[in-house]
């Protein structure tokens, strides 16, 4: 089974990551995990922390001569703006507390004001804290870099079996891309929004620029495919191995993230059956059974890979820290105040499509290991191929 934990706060010494169920002699190293670490702080909208850090995750277990030995790999990324948060989050109490003084550093005040839509409140009663930086240090979307450095992982093992995972972004605000007929996917990623559609790339920066000037954030839709997953992971018979369910479980936990639909299915609800059933063609080419003119049900179907793009759309919603906060009230008293403020992004959509990627391919790394796993890449891959020998119509083709 492949696996992940993160541990890690915000600000932060810096997070560590685990990951396990990855089969022996799969080639990794620092280099690939730090593209997909340097695309996750990209995107117009982003906010200061993103000039302070340069993510790069180190392999501390698990990879040897730059490949995987089939045990928990470890890596850890460091918090660069840790040099100005040790007093705040130090490990021991800091002097002042055991002196009963005064913090030297601002940021070692307790932090009272909440945030609506923030995990401020809920994890203050629930874990019964007097500061919410105990909440919102592992509640913020610094963890996800922690999942892109797992899932860079998860993407170089569906790599060695012909699937590629890509993503972008469908709308910002009420800017909605045109649907593309093929996507250009090097053309989406040098685009600051990654966005496919050019004139509504623009319309979208403009989207980002005026919820800044208005001291404001704003949400959008990402886009993920998976193409080439073979047909057939996860199953029918029980509920928790659903692979839609499953990768819908996975989206919903990034932060932020309200709604996830498989393929479309925000729109098919509006259609007849009819319109919306990916018919089967007649296979002609044993190398290409079952073919689909349309993927209305973002390839799947009864909880299985059906062979084709396996799509999932997920939106994200406007940023909960605002640079002109809400009105709130302080976790003390009770009583009225502005809400906290906490260096933050305009907007996550861009960045979101990357950790999307990852969350998506260490799903379907998981029941690819299920499916065809063996304790190494060789084993793995004579388990892949027999059982695609088998995939097609049950009368063999001559």
């Amino acid at each position: 089974m492949v696996r992940f934990v993160t541990a890690g706060e915000s600000h932060g010494q810096g997070l560590v990551i685990i990951v396990e169920g990855v089969p022996a002699g799969l080639p990794i190293d620092e280099d690939y995990i730090g593209v997909h670490l340097a695309r996750r702080q990209k995107g117009y909208g982003r906010g200061g922390r993103m000039l302070i850090e340069q993510d790069w995750a180190h392999i501390i277990s698990g990879v040897r001569h730059g490949a995987t030995l089939g045990s928990p790999i470890g890596m850890s990324i460091e918090n660069r703006d840790w040099a100005n948060w040790e007093e705040a989050m130090s490990v021991r109490p800091p002097a002042y507390l055991e002196t009963g003084g005064e913090p030297q550093s601002p940021r070692s005040q307790r932090v009272t004001r909440l945030r609506p839509g923030h995990a401020d409140l809920p994890g203050a009663m629930k874990y019964g804290f007097n500061d919410v930086r105990n909440v919102l240090e592992r509640a913020s979307a610094r963890e996800t870099a922690a999942r892109v450095a797992a899932g860079a992982i998860a993407l170089r093992l569906l790599e060695e079996f012909g699937v590629a995972v890509h993503s972008h972004v469908l709308s910002i605000g009420d800017v909605k891309a045109a649907p593309p007929e093929k996507i250009d996917w090097q053309a989406v990623e040098e685009s600051p929004v990654r966005c496919a559609d050019p004139a509504a790339a623009e319309r979208m920066i403009a989207e980002i620029d005026a919820a800044r000037d208005a001291g404001d954030t704003v949400g959008g839709i990402v886009e993920v495919l998976a193409e080439n997953v073979p047909i057939g992971l996860g199953s029918h018979v029980s509920w928790d191995r659903k692979i839609d369910g499953r990768v819908s479980q996975a989206l919903m936990s990034i932060n932020a993230v309200k709604a996830v639909s498989i393929g479309p299915g925000w729109d098919i609800v509006h259609q007849r059956g009819s319109q919306v059933q990916d018919v089967i063609e007649p296979v002609t080419d044993p190398d290409r059974p079952w073919q689909r003119s349309t993927n209305n049900l973002g390839g799947t179907e009864g909880g299985m890979t059906n062979g084709m793009p396996l799509a999932a759309q997920f939106a994200i919603k406007p940023i909960a820290t605002l640079m002109s906060p809400l009105p709130s009230v302080d976790l003390d008293t009770g009583g009225e105040v502005q809400a906290h403020y906490e260096r933050s992004d305009i907007c996550q959509a861009p960045p979101a499509c990357v950790v999307g990627e990852a969350m998506v391919a260490l799903v379907l790394a998981e029941a690819f290991m299920e499916k065809f796993g063996g304790d190494s890449i060789s084993e793995t891959r004579r388990n892949y191929e027999g059982y695609m020998n088998t995939v097609g119509p049950r009368v063999r083709w001559e």
